[in-house]
């Protein structure tokens, strides 16, 4: 339903659900054309046609809006570049990598500034990070036994590091993309093995370094 308010502006009526899904989605929206901390508390209200205090109604800061913002993205991920169960190991982790690689080169501005930008040292941004992270670490070793490996606490801190390696390879890839995508794919999917297969052999089965 549609309604005027005092201005002459039409409003549509929204249930208190839909109106904050509606302020969240149109700043993921405004993040892909300017970083984090440059989204406009005002522009969001002129684009959702609601007044600056009616956003504070849904959200108790501009710093609490923001971290919304960042966590509708993570769980957003997080579907997206879900395992496909059908598949083998390794075609399962592949699909999620070509998954995960499309979903951040479509969003590459937005992807960099939310990891490298000013909001990336903001305890409650990490914590939304750290979040993400430990899904992708949990449901990456929930696989891993597949291959037979077991998920020992080696082998679940490797796999943690391997999260790590792929963010901070993906963002150097983005900004200056000296191999193929398909070449980074397969950089990607192939050092998840070689981690944890040394994570969980044996000390004496890993060569001595020198």
């Amino acid at each position: 339903m549609a309604v005027v308010n005092s201005t002459g502006t039409k409003r549509t009526r929204l249930s208190p659900v839909e109106r904050r899904a509606q302020l969240i989605d149109l700043g993921v929206q405004m993040l892909s054309e300017r970083p984090l901390e440059q989204i406009s508390v005002d522009d969001i209200a002129d684009q959702a046609g609601v007044s600056r205090g009616l956003l504070f109604h849904y959200f108790a800061s501009k710093h609490d809006f923001h971290v919304e913002i960042v966590r509708h993205i993570s769980r957003d991920m997080l579907d997206r570049t879900a395992p496909d169960e059908s598949l083998d190991p390794i075609a399962m982790l592949r699909g999620t990598l070509v998954a995960y690689v499309d979903y951040v080169t479509e969003r590459r501005d937005t992807y960099v500034s939310m990891l490298r930008g000013a909001g990336s040292s903001d305890p409650d941004m990490t914590a939304v990070f750290e979040q993400t992270r430990t899904a992708m670490v949990d449901r990456t070793a929930a696989h891993l036994p597949l291959l037979g490996i077991e998920v020992t606490a080696a082998v679940h801190l490797a796999v943690r590091g391997w999260i790590a390696f792929v963010e901070d390879t993906t963002i150097e890839w983005l900004r200056e993309p000296q191999i193929t995508r398909e070449e980074f794919i397969d950089l990607a999917v192939g050092a998840l093995p070689a981690v944890v297969v040394v994570a969980g052999a044996p000390n004496s089965a890993v060569p001595e370094a020198r």
